[in-house]
């Protein structure tokens, strides 16, 4: 660790992750400590041994020396195979705990920061940085701290011994210990750079592999391969980089042993045939020089991970210190039954140029290892594409149970509107208030998750999990009991369907639907928002690539939806068909973010100077196409 976050990071890690695990911990250091006692005590008794041997010790004796020499050998066994199991133990409890911190983390920030990073970099970010703590929770402090109070015991026992090899000893250890931490501060931003290449080669593959059908169609093979080529470049340098300076590491005990071997041999031989030793003392001398340098290549190696570690560590205090823009209100409870909108000169510009510092890894240090000439890749968003104002001066209220027909060009902002209402971002002006004609609330007044489940939406994607029917459509709602999800299934006319089904609810489906037809997982969409009975529906393009039969099958299940339980629901339906927006009370036209044209449907539709009278005239799909 050479600088102070990454050693506050460890120390609020071990805290966090292992104080809840203390009972283990002791349990843990307990047996390292066993292990280190025994390692010190075993040559005592092989000196006995030789010694005995060369004053003719009787062999009764020698048979004990033997038979306690073994029993502690045993002994160390055992206790460094509990010590492994406590030490995984420890390790993937800690490590589960802060994937499951990290997932949540990532689960609780905004949109914008999930559309700069994506699913396959947190994905690395999550589990793959996690894993190189794994051994740094389990037994690496342990095993350093072990290690260094071994050593401190070898170097008084080698002391007492004779002087002369255990000063020869220490400076060995001295001059190890030196070189090694000369070198790690070098590594280390080194592997961080790593790992962060890592990071985006991940995000590469997954955003690229899941539009191999749109890649395939569009000739987009060469160009893709390209980008892999020069992200797989750029990994090969940054591994290059610090795999280079880290075999400098290793060699280093060899050398250094090497040395004091043969001091120890000189040594050693001359006090021996001057009579100062006994062969077992020279024995126990050789075996501690041993001991040393075993304990030293295992610092060398968790030295090693200890580089790779703190790169994680400190890419992952970056995400944790990344903060969510939106923040959760007062808690204010929105009423139940249909719910009245309002949008008070609402406008909108996105915010996404500006890159968080969790992205600087991969090419903070891209000057020092770009230099075979590769192109570089830009991939910052353009600042003022990233600012264009999307919605601008937004004004219009909605009464309960008002269904408003929302249309505009692709890009006039329609999509945008329905992610404000859910408050996945906040308007940059202007307010949006959601309720009862008595008492209206600004979103900002709510909790995320109380506002999100009195809004529902159905979309044209529909996304299903790798899980059961029954999970799938409660959203893992435990509370939500069967007879009732069994109930929505026959009202949206999909109870033929889980009949079918060999498991009915506890069926499991795959997250791609391959098995389903489009009108199915529309279906199942409409059922989620059923089972979570909102006061306010969004219906984007829900029906645009359905055949006609399936389509009045969603036709049928939207009446009974907005029907509602508590009086008819409010919806605003997106759509860029005719047919679909017939069901209308309210016409809303956008057009490049602002507000062309609001008003009643059958109003508009019999004023020839409408524009919606004039969509009607001319066809929807040609004049929005």
């Amino acid at each position: 660790m050479n600088n102070p976050s990454a050693a506050g990071g460890y120390g609020r890690l071990l805290a966090t992750y292992l104080g809840p695990q203390r009972g283990r911990v002791i349990f843990l250091a307990g047996l390292v400590l066993l292990t280190i006692a025994l390692q010190l005590v075993n040559p005592q008794i092989i000196r006995y041994f030789l010694d005995s041997l060369q004053t003719g010790g009787q062999l009764r004796q020698l048979l004990g020396a033997a038979a306690l020499f073994m029993s502690i050998t045993i002994a160390h066994q055992l206790v460094l195979l509990g010590a492994t199991y406590v030490g995984e133990l420890v390790g993937w409890t800690a490590t589960n705990a802060l994937r499951v911190d990290l997932a949540r983390h990532c689960l609780r920030l905004d949109l914008s920061f999930h559309k700069a990073h994506t699913p396959g970099e947190l994905i690395e970010r999550v589990d793959g940085d996690v894993n190189e703590l794994a051994n740094f929770f389990s037994r690496m402090i342990l095993t350093l701290v072990g290690n260094g109070l071994l050593l401190v015991g070898v170097i008084v026992l080698l002391w007492r011994e004779s002087w002369q090899i255990g000063l020869g000893i220490t400076l060995v250890a001295l001059v190890s210990v030196l070189i090694i931490n000369v070198l790690r501060k070098r590594i280390i931003p080194r592997w961080e750079r790593l790992r962060g290449a890592d990071a985006d080669l991940f995000g590469f593959l997954e955003e690229r592999l899941n539009g191999t059908e749109d890649i395939q169609t569009s000739g987009a093979k060469g160009y893709m391969l390209g980008g892999l080529d020069r992200l797989l470049r750029r990994r090969w340098r940054a591994a290059q980089h610090a795999l280079h300076l880290d075999a400098w590491i290793i060699p280093t005990p060899i050398w250094v042993f090497a040395l004091a071997y043969a001091a120890a041999h000189l040594a050693s031989g001359r006090l021996f045939l001057a009579g100062e030793l006994t062969i077992g003392t020279v024995y126990v001398i050789f075996y501690y020089i041993g001991l040393v340098e075993g304990p030293l290549w295992q610092t060398v190696d968790m030295v090693d991970q200890l580089q790779r570690a703190t790169a994680a560590l400190n890419r992952i205090i970056k995400l944790r210190q990344v903060e969510a823009t939106l923040h959760d209100g007062e808690g204010v409870i929105l009423p139940a039954g249909p719910l009245a909108v309002t949008f008070d000169q609402v406008s909108f510009q996105y915010h996404d140029a500006e890159p968080l510092s969790m992205r600087g890894e991969a090419t903070a240090g891209k000057a020092a290892y770009d230099r075979a000439g590769d192109e570089a890749v830009d991939e910052t968003v353009d600042e003022a594409e990233a600012q264009e104002v999307v919605l601008s001066g937004l004004s219009f209220r909605l009464g309960p149970g008002t269904i408003l027909g929302l249309l505009g060009r692709t890009g006039s902002g329609k999509s945008t509107l329905s992610k404000l209402l859910f408050r996945f971002y906040d308007p940059t002006a202007g307010s949006i208030r959601l309720g009862t004609p008595g008492a209206m609330y600004d979103l900002r007044q709510a909790r995320r998750s109380d506002l999100q489940g009195r809004i529902g939406m159905v979309t044209q994607d529909v996304q299903l999990f790798h899980a059961s029917v029954r999970d799938n459509l409660t959203l893992f709602d435990r509370r939500i009991p069967d007879e009732r999800i069994r109930t929505v299934l026959e009202e949206v006319g999909l109870s033929t369907w889980l009949e079918s089904l060999p498991d009915g609810l506890d069926t499991e489906l795959s997250g791609d639907d391959s098995n389903l037809s489009a009108g199915e997982a529309q279906l199942l969409a409409f059922t989620r928002v059923f089972l979570a009975d909102p006061g306010l529906v969004i219906l984007d393009e829900a029906s645009s690539r359905l055949d006609p039969a399936t389509e009045q099958r969603i036709e049928a299940a939207l009446n009974r939806l907005l029907a509602g339980a508590h009086g008819a629901r409010t919806c605003i339906i997106i759509a860029h068909r005719l047919a679909t927006v017939q069901r209308a009370d309210m016409i809303l036209i956008l057009e490049e973010g602002r507000i062309l044209e609001y008003g009643p449907r059958i109003a508009l539709a019999a004023d020839p100077n409408s524009h919606f009278s004039r969509l009607l005239q001319t066809g929807l799909e040609e004049v929005f196409a």
